[in-house]
């Protein structure tokens, strides 16, 4: 059935063509048409001459109204009978009749009816609605009651960084009711609030949540996009991970879950941090899908060369033109929404150097994006996460991004995977280690690094695992990537992954192999969280989670990447181990001055060699040697603990530096307060005299405190 629509002479003329998307609009006398409701609708558009929006009212039929503004490219109007809850898209205007069928938003483009292309969403759209096989923008309330929701602003010293997917991580949990299984709701559960508190995290990273859609190639393929990471509007929450009945009430319900999720998160002290995808958006190549951008204006909104041809820097068809003010303009608009109507604490941004490259294609740290944002009232009080790389050339940038930013350090990923996984799988076989140098400068946030950009140690994001990439299990159960189920004959997924079977490959029964794999896990656990910087835990890692093996699990939504929550004898010790180690850093922050550890007038870090001296730059270059200890102080000569490694195949006696007490009186005693051994763990608590022998076993890590 085809309805006739709206005379365009009932456009409304309206000056202001800001803000941009749709927004109130003042009610004059006689207005709001049969449906009550008045709008100001603006949009970028710099490619069409003539825009429309198609829009239709809750139980009314479509109506069509042009936007007759064209100030620098933005289309722009006052729209009458379109209040909250309108379903609303744009068109370039075409020739001959102007008629929308009813029930799906399709338009004709061509004179003879015969190509129809689907309404394009509004770049700035709070919600998008799909039925029936299109897609369209949503208006949208701003309201609900935060009640007294108070952000944590968590210092960056004593933050702790979980990494989650909302589905993901509450499918598998017995303890939530299964309707609120996979949804905002049950992310913000009291179980699931419990196991974060309990555990020690302080800021929630989840998975990108933005509205997004899955590749054609998997669609082929019967997958989906599980990961999220191929956005097509940048200001809509995800439906798909609201609870059933809030799909089914709507929009605004699915909003109001998701402000519900992060309020009741607030409430128990967690931060939300968000993974955004800014790099680039969900209609991939030139042949990929119309939806919104590239027929508003393809030239404007992605970086092209100079014959129009796309450049693409993120592997995924197209990249968004940073280079363009419009489109800075945007990203900036979308993260200040997010924070101030979702009360967003962070952002980590996927593909980060994408968003700084300048005219030559080159990353740059005065890049305006970057500017930007340090000088947003905003954006620049948030967290803001750099995943420092992309795929095109001069890609990698860990340590270039400005002050206010921290960097994922793959560099601290790879050498603490080197020494404890790598090099174990080199020694079990008769080889030959690495130096304990690269460890120890990840231990102590990899300075040297962070220093030409103006920042400290805090700049450094320490991960060993993340979504992409092996678990912390599958780390220490496969020596090669096993992702056929990924239909891409196990061409995808990384190959250096530097990680060590232990002597069979996957799922074993064999006591002596479980062992090691559980005894390298812990010291996984443990650097990470002795370590200089921020740590960030991948959900699963502190239960023993498994994918089997497959290490780039982007399409598989099921048991294979869900949070297995069944309790066993080596979960329950994997997760006592790393509440041990968290509250072990957490006690020791809270004994550290306000500064620590970004005063660097003085060196508080001395390292010593297994007799108890000095190192010296010949022990350092020695490729032989393994174990290193670690003796943290501060301005005032206070010792606040000693760490000691021993990554070689031997146990050892350690001598403990000598130090004397605060007062210069007699010798300091150390208490050992964890080790990564669970045959010695029962010596948990011998207190040993500075300068005396100490035993410590083969690739594990003592701590002692003071």
């Amino acid at each position: 059935m085809v309805m006739p629509l709206l005379d365009t002479s009932l456009t409304v003329d309206d000056p202001q063509a800001f803000p941009l998307g749709v927004s109130e609009a003042r009610q004059v006398p006689g207005g709001g048409g049969a449906s009550g409701g008045r709008a100001r609708v603006a949009v970028y558009a710099p490619g069409i001459t003539k825009l429309e929006v198609a829009y239709q009212a809750p139980g009314q039929s479509w109506r069509l109204q042009t936007l007759s503004g064209l100030p620098n490219g933005v289309h722009h109007g006052v729209v009458d009978g379109f209040p909250v809850g309108s379903r609303y898209g744009f068109r370039a205007a075409p020739k001959g009749e102007e008629v929308l069928p009813l029930a799906v938003p399709t338009v004709d483009f061509d004179d003879d009816g015969g190509s129809r292309q689907p309404l394009l969403l509004d770049p700035y759209g709070r919600a998008v609605d799909e039925r029936d096989g299109s897609l369209t923008s949503v208006r949208m309330s701003s309201d609900f009651d935060w009640a007294a929701d108070e952000k944590p602003n968590t210092p960056w010293r004593n933050t702790i960084v979980y990494e989650a997917h909302v589905r993901g991580q509450s499918m598998l949990h017995p303890d939530i009711p299964e309707a609120l299984r996979g949804t905002y709701a049950g992310m913000a559960h009291p179980a699931m609030i419990e196991h974060l508190t309990g555990l020690g995290i302080t800021a929630l990273q989840l998975l990108p949540v933005h509205f997004h859609l899955d590749e054609p190639h998997l669609q082929n393929l019967g997958l989906t996009n599980y990961w999220g990471y191929n956005t097509a509007a940048f200001f809509a929450p995800s439906p798909g991970y609201a609870t059933k009945s809030a799909q089914e009430a709507g929009p605004q319900a699915v909003q109001d879950e998701f402000k519900g999720m992060v309020k009741l998160l607030h409430a128990a002290g967690i931060e939300v941090i968000l993974d955004v995808v800014y790099n680039h958006t969900a209609e991939g190549g030139p042949d990929g899908p119309t939806l919104s951008f590239r027929g508003l204006g393809e030239q404007k909104y992605y970086r092209t060369d100079g014959n129009g041809r796309y450049v693409d820097t993120t592997g995924c068809g197209n990249t968004l033109n940073f280079g363009e003010p419009r489109v800075i303009q945007m990203v900036l608009d979308s993260l200040r929404y997010w924070v101030d109507e979702f009360h967003i604490d962070g952002f980590r941004f996927d593909l980060a150097v994408t968003l700084c490259r300048n005219a030559a294609n080159e990353f740059d740290p005065r890049h305006p994006f970057l500017v930007a944002v340090a000088a947003d009232p905003v954006l620049s009080r948030v967290k803001l996460i750099a995943e420092p790389w992309d795929v095109g050339y001069g890609g990698w940038q860990t340590g270039r991004f400005p002050s206010g930013w921290v960097d994922w350090n793959d560099h601290y990923r790879d050498a603490v995977r080197s020494f404890w996984v790598a090099d174990r799988a080199a020694l079990d076989n008769g080889g030959r280690g690495t130096s304990v140098a690269r460890l120890a400068d990840a231990l102590s946030g990899s300075a040297s690094l962070f220093e030409p950009s103006g920042r400290s140690r805090l700049a450094s994001l320490n991960y060993i695992t993340s979504h992409d990439g092996f678990t912390m299990t599958d780390l220490v159960s496969y020596d090669r990537k096993h992702n056929e189920a990924n239909g891409e004959q196990n061409r995808d997924g990384h190959g250096d992954n530097r990680s060590y079977n232990h002597g069979f490959e996957g799922r074993t029964e064999d006591e002596g192999i479980l062992a090691r794999r559980d005894q390298s896990k812990r010291n996984l656990m443990a650097s990470l969280m002795i370590s200089l910087g921020v740590p960030m835990i991948t959900a699963g890692d502190e239960l023993g989670r498994t994918q089997q093996g497959n290490n780039n699990a982007y399409c598989q939504d099921n048991p294979l990447t869900w949070v297995d929550w069944t309790s066993t004898p080596e979960s329950h010790a994997m997760l006592r181990s790393t509440k041990r180690v968290i509250r072990l850093r957490r006690e020791f922050l809270t004994a550290q001055p306000p500064d620590y550890p970004v005063r660097d007038a003085r060196s508080y870090l001395y390292w010593y060699d297994q007799g108890g001296q000095p190192m010296t730059m010949e022990r350092w270059n020695d490729s032989g040697n393994r174990v290193v200890q670690l003796l943290v102080g501060s301005d005032d000569g206070h010792v606040a603990g000693l760490i000691v490694v021993n990554g070689g195949p031997e146990d050892i006696d350690v001598t403990l530096p000598q130090v004397t007490n605060d007062d210069g009186t007699g010798k300091r005693v150390f208490d050992l307060r964890l080790t990564t051994s669970e045959l010695h763990d029962r010596r948990q608590g011998a207190l040993v005299p500075s300068g005396e022998p100490d035993e410590v076993p083969a690739y594990t890590i003592n701590i002692y405190r003071t």
